[in-house]
């Protein structure tokens, strides 16, 4: 990229201190946009999941990969359950979704407590043999007694996509019935998954992230404390498809030595490593093993270093900075924080990143593993909390003396609860996912860019008043 009139100021920039300029384009439509990336990991949009445990779950990385994107698997998560996650999202379809499946003498509790579970938002009734018998939604459990059964609250005015139906035809079905969603069923009707309508329009839109067996893609994480090498190969025997050697601070001798440990492993699979903000973090990390350095100390909305220590840098030039050493060594950056809006992904992006890591903000949707609450004027909630929080470290630290417990848990920084507030027009992932990569593909064309290289390079950059960015924001109201 470059800057508007040699813009370069002399402090450090965010994603609010600047702007892209349109530049003469050839690209005619969005569509026209390869967002693939080259960075080893198999993305098809240049979004991660970050490695969050309010977060990155086995829901989660079903739908991001399925839409292009990778989840990062938490390093606090114990190995035995990460190999059952990896194993579990390898297994799902491309096109449709899981199913939530209760049988005809389940309750209407049950079904409450598993609605918020996926953002179709409905629980497929299925006999013994697995055959679809009738459908519940949240609607039909309003006002109905909770320990009712199924059977006597459930649609039976069922329509069916075949498992073999591309997503033009289940489109076409579901339109033509007039229906949301529909079960998906095996050749003997046994329920396999669930298509909705946006669901198989996305599949045309939108490329999975798969691995060379044609499974989806998901990442893990692991800490460089304790038996890194022990963890990394399990990790790798697992089968997670990128390795991120992950703390705070990730310019120390610690991350070194475990990134070299790990490069050790010869694992055959990208490494990723972080997180720093500096040109020398990134030649270092390169050097000891990294594939891609993670860029970011103090930009999540989870986080309280800044405040707490004064450390940090200001993202956008921090991404700017790295990726342009990264470069150089023939590697690459994901973006670690700080977007809140789909422009600051575009300017990530802008800035050299390969990938751009979001948290918080996949933190209120229905796909985080978190429990769906709902506040005292309705609205409906996840909490999330920092991963270097008391909340966050008493549970890495589970299995430490109550003394080493204590002792860790007086130095946090994170915030331990927050309220992720769910959209109501857009409560799941893929409807945040859509929101981004629009704004993404439109950027590109203002560029005059048709792939991810081309918008590095052609991204046309200006700095910007605090005016100027407020300037840029709708307004909801007349004035």
């Amino acid at each position: 990229m470059r800057f508007l009139n040699d813009a370069p100021v002399a402090y450090d920039l965010t994603y609010n201190d600047v702007f892209m300029a349109p530049a003469r384009s050839e690209v005619g439509s969005r569509l026209d946009v390869d967002l693939a990336t080259a960075d080893g990991t198999g993305t098809t949009i240049p979004l991660v999941v970050a490695n969050m445990t309010a977060v990155a779950g086995r829901r989660m990385a079903e739908t991001v990969a399925r839409r292009g994107g990778i989840a990062v698997i938490p390093q606090d998560i114990p190995i035995d359950v990460v190999a059952e996650v990896v194993a579990w999202v390898k297994q799902r379809h491309l096109v449709h979704d899981t199913a939530i499946a209760l049988g005809p003498t389940d309750t209407v509790g049950d079904a409450i407590h598993l609605l918020p579970k996926r953002a179709y938002g409905a629980v497929i009734v299925v006999d013994d043999a697995g055959r679809p018998m009738g459908v519940v939604t949240e609607a039909d459990t309003v006002g109905v007694d909770r320990f009712a059964q199924l059977r006597d609250v459930m649609s039976t005015d069922l329509h069916t996509v075949p498992v073999d139906a591309d997503p033009r035809t289940g489109f076409d079905r579901l339109s033509a019935g007039r229906r949301r969603l529909a079960p998906v069923v095996d050749a003997d009707g046994r329920l396999v998954g669930v298509l909705t309508r946006p669901g198989a329009l996305r599949a045309t839109l939108y490329k999975p992230a798969v691995d060379d067996k044609g499974r989806l893609r998901i990442a893990a994480a692991v800490g460089i404390n304790g038996d890194v090498a022990g963890k990394a190969a399990a990790l790798l025997a697992a089968g997670a498809d990128t390795l991120v050697v992950d703390t705070a601070h990730g310019h120390q001798e610690r991350m070194i030595s475990a990134l070299r440990t790990v490069r050790g492993l010869d694992p055959g699979v990208p490494v990723a490593a972080g997180n720093v903000v500096t040109a020398d973090g990134v030649r270092d990390l390169v050097e000891a093993g990294a594939d891609i350095v993670k860029v970011g100390v103090g930009p999540g909305a989870m986080c309280t270093t800044r405040m707490m220590t004064g450390v940090g840098r200001p993202q956008f030039s921090a991404v700017l900075d790295c990726a342009a050493a990264a470069r150089r060594l023939g590697r690459h950056v994901w973006a670690d924080g700080g977007v809140r809006h789909p422009r600051d992904v575009a300017l990530a992006l802008a800035a050299g990143a390969s990938n751009v890591m979001i948290g918080s903000w996949f933190a209120g949707t229905y796909e985080s593993p978190g429990d769906l609450y709902t506040d005292e004027e309705g609205r409906r909630y996840k909490e999330s909390f920092g991963m270097a929080s008391a909340r966050a470290v008493s549970a890495r630290t589970a299995e430490d003396s109550p003394y080493d417990r204590a002792r860790k848990a007086i130095f946090e920084e994170g915030i331990s609860t927050a309220r992720m507030y769910l959209d109501p027009a857009r409560p799941g992932v893929e409807d945040l996912i859509d929101e981004i990569i629009s704004g993404v593909r439109s950027a590109f064309t203002y560029a005059g860019a048709r792939s991810l290289p081309e918008f590095h390079e052609r991204a046309l950059i200006g700095v910007q008043s605090t005016a100027g960015y407020t300037e840029g924001m709708p307004l909801p109201t007349s004035w």
